[in-house]
């Protein structure tokens, strides 16, 4: 059984006991959070829409952190204008405990 779930405006496909890294939660690390489905796959029966409104995915909370740093330089040929920043994104890894639905 599979699911597609939302957050932080992303759609990811998960199963029970996959980790992945999502956009910063506002939850601390051993919470549980519930998440929305938009389509579940169970045994072959697809459900969508208004049928899978019912349906959730609960995923604990295990790590919370930055990514690497992207480094942006930016400059203007001739005039010695120059530039440069940083930028480390946040986010919050999640382990799928169950898909409820």
């Amino acid at each position: 059984m599979y699911a597609i779930i939302l957050t932080g405006g992303k759609q990811y496909k998960v199963e029970t006991g996959d980790v992945l890294k999502v956009e910063l939660l506002d939850a601390k690390v051993g919470d549980t959070v519930k998440l929305p489905v938009l389509m579940l796959n169970k045994d072959g029966v697809v459900t969508a829409g208004a049928q899978a409104a019912e349906a959730f995915a609960n995923a604990e909370v295990t790590f919370i952190g930055k990514g690497p740093k992207i480094d942006i330089f930016t400059y203007k040929a001739k005039k010695n204008i120059r530039k440069r920043q940083g930028h480390r994104q946040p986010y919050t890894e999640i382990k799928i405990t169950e898909i409820v639905g």
